[in-house]
């Protein structure tokens, strides 16, 4: 699957048909009770929160997961140019255009707060899609230790942690613009785990 286009606003219409009638993803009460029933993920009951609200979070990673699908096409994969730097700024930048896309923020959002509030989903989440997705970004990152591009003693962990964070708290606290922001980060990432 080409990470860059696994989320996309037809995908974003088609997980949430009210989105097209309405000009934005609906998340409401009503729209989330009538998703509850076919949400994989299952609901959880809490005395805190209404049952819809709980609902929310595991309707919205279950069409994230099905957004991100393409039928006959499992494997999760970077590309893969040679080229470590070009390849990951391709990718952040992908990134950083999705955050930007109303279509594609508002359900991250939601998925985000429902994550916060819910160590079942969070659970869920870790284990079905950023896994996975880490996974495919790691053996990206060790064909450029092969190449001698990164350390190869770099803990690529760390190396996800010091390209994904510092973008995904700009995105969340609305603290700047992402446009240009991606681009530096993968200089600083490399920078920083360069074979020495």
């Amino acid at each position: 699957m080409d990470l860059i286009h696994a989320l996309t606003k037809a995908s974003a219409r088609r997980c949430f048909p009210s989105a097209s009638r309405a000009g934005g993803i609906n998340l409401s009460a009503a729209d989330c009770s009538a998703r509850s029933a076919s949400a994989p993920c299952g609901t959880r009951t809490s005395p805190h929160r209404p049952a819809w609200q709980q609902v929310v979070g595991a309707v919205v990673l279950d069409s994230v997961l099905a957004s991100s699908q393409r039928p006959g096409d499992d494997a999760v994969a970077l590309p893969d140019t040679g080229d470590i730097e070009a390849d990951l700024k391709r990718v952040l930048r992908a990134t950083a255009a999705e955050f930007s896309d109303p279509e594609f923020e508002a359900p991250i959002r939601a998925l985000n707060v429902e994550i916060i509030n819910d160590p079942e989903l969070a659970a869920a989440y870790r284990e079905r899609l950023e896994r996975p997705m880490n996974e495919a970004k790691k053996e990206r990152l060790r064909s450029a230790q092969r190449a001698g591009q990164i350390a190869a003693d770099a803990d690529l962990d760390l190396f996800l942690d010091v390209l994904y964070a510092p973008l995904t708290q700009r995105w969340l606290v609305r603290t700047g613009p992402l446009d240009n922001f991606a681009d530096a980060l993968v200089h600083t990432a490399l920078r920083a785990f360069r074979p020495i």
